[in-house]
């Protein structure tokens, strides 16, 4: 979940009191290369040639693994028309005033500290390079956070945009693969 990661830092440095989420989504086999039936009349039609919304359990899941935002994110899915490669697009309510300086230091911090620190090393990426979707293919972090994207409405303010790119299928892949490690580790 490549909203996790920007939400938990979002958070634990600045509050959030509310967010909405957009996931730019690369397309998916549930949905269609030419318009025929399904059960979801916008995942009918043709994923190659539009953009087309949908619904997405992103902002629930991240209730479920931080307990603090549960009822607090919401969300919608807009799938594209390209094969991997999609980004999240948080804006959020926070409890404190930040500037955008602030709020890409904190995620600089998180994503160079160490897991067992506390950080997101391995998770949370930081880049400032001028990043398209297919630059991230097969990138294993779940989310690689842009700071040129930041926007804080004001010169300090409590209104924030945050954007952060990911792998749709490979990131994913990645915390499964970290997941089976960990379980192995307990037996």
């Amino acid at each position: 979940n490549c909203l996790a990661p920007i939400a938990k830092v979002l958070h634990e440095s600045f509050g959030i009191l509310s967010g909405l989420m957009t996931t730019v989504h690369a397309y998916t086999n549930d949905q269609r290369l030419q318009d025929l039936a399904h059960d979801d009349a916008y995942r009918a039609r043709a994923a190659g040639v539009n953009i087309i919304p949908s619904s997405t359990g992103a902002a629930k899941a991240v209730g479920e693994v931080l307990p603090d935002l549960k009822g607090k994110l919401t969300g919608i899915a807009l799938r594209v028309p390209v094969v991997t490669g999609s980004v999240v697009d948080l804006t959020a309510n926070l409890r404190d005033e930040v500037t955008k300086e602030q709020v890409n230091a904190a995620m600089k911090a998180a994503s160079v500290k160490a897991l067992k620190d506390g950080g997101l090393q391995g998770i949370l990426g930081y880049s400032t390079d001028p990043l398209v979707s297919s630059d991230i293919v097969h990138d294993p972090r779940s989310s690689i956070f842009v700071p040129d994207w930041t926007i804080v409405l004001g010169d300090k303010g409590k209104f924030v945009k945050v954007m952060s790119w990911y792998d749709n299928e490979w990131g994913y892949s990645s915390r499964t693969a970290d997941l089976v490690v960990m379980l192995g580790k307990l037996l």
